[in-house]
């Protein structure tokens, strides 16, 4: 039984995989963007050089030890490889999502101020369509895929060796990464070696039962790769030494299907929204294998949960529910299984019951929104999380990080029930809260008794809430939606929208200040936003 060295760093991740000889492979549902000439089968010693190459291409870019590497590009598990190599020299790597808006990546490249931005040609013709200045706010721009204005190209790169691999402090800056983005412009989370890989993909390595991963596992991951998530991920998963890891880039169940029928994984971890997409495709589909599927980033809806635990044909398959932050990693976990969803489907289903703090490394605290104050267990409140696994702040709004710390208490921006057994009820995110109830259970409800119902929003406003629907054909049922509504609060008449219509961030979340923007209603809620 191996476990998580302790030494692992990022920058040399792939060296010490490929040293260890495990034979898992690695098949992507598109060939990589830095490397389509290798195709879509890799093995670790491949990838291994791969890394160490471009390691190479940075340092000819001019990168130098310290120096902030930004990367933004279309969806790619290749995010992960570029930080590598970033780390492999000493840089710190900034993934940068490509969903995001020209104007906002323009905001995060002028806190950045990076020595390089790593891209594509389509991100570069956005940018200047938009009138966004994105070249004048880097020392050099990397163009991956051809040429372009203002940008060198890998042929200016390559064949200018693998530097020597540089091991960086544990308390140093190691990665950077950026929140979803729901509210407004993300913040810049900086990690170090010992938060991102000694406390989360340290722990997360471990063999544990149920949900460790095992020598006969084929994982597969559909995943936004500019996302934090995705360097523990990968670390953990590799680590483990699956017999096979299946990558999709996208949520096209055109893309995804072909990869997964070739190899049906076992374990399987997706966005939210991604699930929500593939839902009418997991009966009879090629997820007959899995016995555990893995979300986090948001919860799910039970009728998700539901579908996917029934689709496999596994005895006893388990959905775990993380819940955390970019900031802290997983704070609280939840093994849903199909007798607890059985049981909890009533008139008022939740998966919001988010579990327990993760026993010996996180732990948990309400404090009132007003004084601040602990509140009893059973009480709602600001929710609040112990952790030595929490960032070093945020790049360009390091006071903004100091604000949300109370003592050694780090305030997660989400109304919360510390319940009397322990664990937490999600009632909403502050900025989001209603007087009384919950935006999230409402929705919660809504997608229980719609199944047509793809999504349900609910917008705090000083009138009634505001439910956005989400549905394949942009229609709704009258009589269905006041039926289904009947007991709740008094909602607003719902607006219905498809799901290309409403705004969203690279993880599939939906941007509820842009949706706000877009509904024409005001900015003002319920709460009081000082925690985002």
């Amino acid at each position: 039984m191996v476990l998580f060295r302790p030494s692992i760093e990022l920058g040399t991740l792939f060296d010490e995989l490929a040293e260890r000889g495990h034979p898992t492979t690695v098949h992507l549902s598109r060939p990589l963007d830095v490397a389509p000439a290798l195709g879509t089968t890799l093995t670790l010693p491949m990838l291994a050089g791969l890394v160490g190459e471009m390691s190479g291409w940075l340092a000819a870019a001019g990168v130098r030890r310290g120096d902030r590497v930004a990367i933004a590009k279309r969806n790619h598990w290749d995010y992960t490889l570029l930080c590598c190599a970033a780390a492999r020299i000493g840089a710190v790597p900034a993934a940068l999502s490509g969903h995001l808006a020209p104007a906002t990546l323009e905001k995060l490249l002028k806190r950045l101020e990076p020595a390089l931005l790593v891209t594509d040609t389509a991100l570069l013709a956005a940018a200047r369509a938009a009138g966004a200045e994105v070249g004048g706010l880097v020392g050099r721009t990397l163009a991956l895929d051809g040429p372009a204005d203002g940008a060198i190209g890998l042929a200016d790169v390559r064949g200018h060796g693998t530097p020597a691999p540089y091991r960086p402090g544990l308390d140093d800056p190691l990665a950077i990464m950026h929140t979803s983005g729901t509210t407004g412009v993300p913040k810049l989370v900086v990690h170090s070696t010992y938060t991102l890989m000694r406390r989360l993909a340290g722990f997360e390595a471990r063999p544990w039962p149920v949900i460790g991963i095992r020598g006969d596992d084929t994982v597969g991951n559909a995943s936004a790769y500019a996302h934090g998530r995705t360097l523990v991920w990968t670390a953990t998963t590799l680590w483990r030494g699956p017999a096979a890891v299946v990558i999709t880039t996208s949520a096209d169940w055109d893309e995804a299907r072909p990869v997964f029928e070739d190899r049906p994984p076992t374990i399987l971890e997706a966005l939210p929204a991604t699930f929500v997409r593939w839902q009418d495709h997991c009966e009879g589909g090629p997820f007959g294998r899995v016995r555990l599927f893995v979300s986090t980033y948001d919860a799910m809806h039970p009728p998700t949960v539901r579908a996917f635990l029934a689709a496999t044909e596994h005895r006893r398959p388990v959905w775990l529910q993380g819940w955390g932050q970019s900031e802290t990693g997983p704070l609280t976990f939840r093994l849903l299984t199909r007798r607890a969803l059985a049981q909890a489907q009533d008139h008022r289903p939740t998966t919001r019951h988010l579990g327990r703090p993760v026993p010996t490394r996180t732990r948990l605290r309400v404090f009132d929104p007003e004084t601040l104050r602990p509140v009893p267990r059973g009480t709602p409140g600001l929710v609040y999380c112990r952790t030595k696994a929490l960032c070093l702040g945020y790049v360009g709004e390091q006071e903004r990080w100091e604000r949300k710390r109370l003592g050694p208490w780090w305030n997660t921006g989400d109304i919360g029930v510390h319940t009397r057994t322990g664990g937490l009820l999600l009632v909403d995110r502050e900025v989001d809260a209603l007087p009384e109830g919950s935006c999230l259970e409402i929705e919660d409800v809504v997608d229980e008794r719609l199944p047509e119902v793809l999504e349900c929003v609910v917008l705090s406003t000083p009138d009634r809430p505001l439910p956005v629907v989400v549905t394949a054909t942009g229609a709704l049922d009258a009589d269905a939606w006041r039926a289904a509504t009947a007991d709740l609060p008094p909602l607003a008449d719902p607006v219905v929208l498809t799901w290309d219509e409403v705004p969203r961030t690279g993880t599939g979340k939906v941007r509820r200040s842009a949706l706000r923007d877009r509904l024409g209603l005001p900015a003002a809620t319920h709460g009081t936003g000082r925690w985002t």
